[in-house]
């Protein structure tokens, strides 16, 4: 019986949050891949802040998604037709697979989809989508060449029970950092602090986190990894040492403004104290990868670090779910399920 693919479509740019009426569900059959091809099956996908932004017609550090293209996420599959020697049926791979049950790979496009084995040695499929994936990689390069930790110093990364804030708290201790996390309700920052080993959690939705950085922070911040942007980053900028260094990763508190995105008004206090801002995209260090899998795997084998997926099953609920890491919703890396092994 031939194989019919799923997919889910940018249908209209969104302002503000992302609705229904801003995604096509369409089918096609699936094509068996030609002399150095493969066929890849979705097993699941990562869905990410940055899709939001992808979804945004401009300039950016990666083109948009086109009007009518499948949309663009990452995932984890199992090849299930191969005509490429580096590639058997039965293997367990990450790519681009955008949102679809199935994505054929010909072969001029392997290494532009970033297809790569997975060894389920190192980790869960979810694992690799959370601490040895993309969100794991964004932290891990975002702390080690941007925030430069050295041990003793005190970091702040705020998303603290996300995908990447979950991973820096952890790398942070484990390089000798105190650690102070900034999330959404006390039972996330229960988690942070009695799971993943912060030192501390300030409850941003029940609590003040000017209040909270001064009990937590009396020596100041060296490092702040922000993942929200807007008001808390603004704060934080109150708190730095001299020569701070503040890792920008991401905005989600700004992504569906539709009015003009809230910069930083506290800038100057990186004058005052001799600090740096500086961006952080995943992308640049995709020569490393494995490097930062090869030392993350080893810390979730002896334990010294931990990860939590939340899990949503079923393709037809992409719209629902991504929108739920807007809101605060999710609980975790969110992932999406799409099939099983």
């Amino acid at each position: 019986m031939a194989l019919i693919n799923h997919q889910i479509r940018l249908a209209a740019r969104p302002v503000g949050l992302p609705t229904a009426a801003n995604w096509q569900h369409t089918t096609e059959p699936v094509a068996q891949p030609d002399d150095g091809g493969v066929l890849v099956k979705t097993l699941a996908l990562s869905l990410d802040p940055a899709m939001r932004g992808w979804m945004n017609e401009g300039k950016s550090y990666i083109a948009p998604v086109g009007l009518g293209e499948v949309m663009r996420a990452g995932g984890v599959g199992l090849v299930v037709a191969s005509k490429n020697p580096k590639f058997a049926v039965g293997d367990h791979v990450s790519a681009g697979l955008g949102v679809q049950e199935y994505l054929l790979i010909p072969a001029d496009q392997i290494r532009r989809s970033g297809l790569v084995a997975v060894d389920l040695r190192l980790g869960s499929l979810t694992q690799w989508l959370n601490v040895l994936g993309m969100p794991g990689m964004t932290g891990y390069f975002g702390l080690m060449d941007v925030g430069q930790p050295k041990a003793g110093e005190t970091l702040v990364v705020s998303g603290a029970a996300g995908a990447v804030g979950q991973t820096v708290g952890q790398l942070a201790k484990i390089k000798g950092c105190r650690v102070v996390g900034i999330a959404g309700g006390q039972a996330k920052c229960d988690w942070v602090v009695n799971t993943l080993g912060f030192d501390a959690c300030i409850d941003y939705k029940n609590s003040s986190v000017k209040d909270g950085l001064k009990q937590h922070c009396p020596d100041g911040v060296d490092i702040y990894f922000d993942n929200v942007g807007g008001e808390i980053l603004d704060t934080v900028l109150t708190r730095i040492n001299r020569k701070a260094r503040i890792v920008i990763c991401g905005a989600i508190s700004q992504y569906n403004a539709t009015t003009a995105v809230q910069g930083p008004k506290n800038y100057l206090s990186l004058l005052v104290n001799r600090a740096r801002m500086e961006g952080i995209v995943v992308f640049d260090y995709a020569d490393r990868y494995p490097l930062a899998v090869a030392e993350m795997a080893g810390y979730l084998k002896d334990g010294r670090m931990t990860s939590r997926e939340d899990v949503v099953e079923g393709l037809s609920h992409f719209p629902t779910a991504l929108t739920q890491l807007f809101t605060g919703a999710n609980f975790g890396k969110l992932v999406l399920k799409v099939a099983d092994h």
